[in-house]
């Protein structure tokens, strides 16, 4: 699952953005202040980070300065500050979005969904087949609002199928490629087929993997 961390110092709206975020599937996080918001990010390493700018004891934008130089998780200020000189402070200072308070919570989680794959991408460790995102950063597939922590066979398999999107993999191959040439305990790779499988059948938009009797597997959007 997603995490969004929210650096928000009004509890009401906090938890009206963590109940929104909940029904929507993300794990919520939350912190009144910017040192406690800082202590969350380094501790609990959330996926992306939700900044107000006006916080108590330290500013959003400092918050936002200390994130940046430690780490590249996507930070979208979500703030009722609206002159440009605020959103452009808050870019120059590292934020991917600026988002202006009154806002719907379609807006919000639309670029959530952004900020989360731009980053993703710019990584240079993704694969992606539809609506599937494979991170190989953090040993994840992503699914629209879903997220998967692979083990690494499952990660290797699902990463060679993805890899040649539409093609048929035979069995020897990904035997081969995976647990090493010579190996012959097919059922292993059975195994790990259907827990990918029972992974990717719980989200509708999710690619599916296809059985080609007699050759090997293929996935397919």
């Amino acid at each position: 699952m997603i995490s969004v961390l929210v650096i928000e110092d009004e509890p009401a709206y906090a938890e009206a953005l963590e109940v929104s975020l909940g029904k929507e599937g993300y794990a919520v996080l939350a912190a009144e202040n910017g040192r406690d918001g800082l202590d969350l990010v380094r501790e609990r390493l959330p996926d992306i980070v939700l900044l107000d700018l006006m916080l108590p004891g330290m500013s959003g934008l400092d918050v936002l300065r200390r994130i940046r130089d430690s780490s590249s998780t996507p930070v979208i200020v979500v703030s009722a500050k609206d002159t440009e000189a605020d959103v452009v402070a808050a870019l120059e200072l590292g934020a991917d979005d600026y988002l202006t308070k009154p806002y719907s919570i379609r807006e919000l989680v639309a670029r959530i969904r952004v900020a989360l794959r731009k980053t993703t991408v710019e990584n240079g460790e993704v694969i992606a087949v539809g609506s599937a995102v494979l991170d190989a950063g953090r040993y994840q597939l992503r699914v629209d609002d879903e997220a998967f922590d692979l083990p690494r066979k499952e990660f290797e398999v699902l990463k060679m199928l993805m890899a040649r999107s539409g093609r048929v993999v035979s069995r020897e191959d990904l035997l081969g490629e995976i647990w090493g040439f010579g190996w012959s305990d097919s059922k292993t790779l059975d195994q790990h087929i259907r827990r990918l499988r029972r992974k990717l059948e719980k989200v509708e938009a999710a690619p599916r993997i296809e059985t080609i009797r007699g050759v090997g597997y293929r996935i397919v959007a």
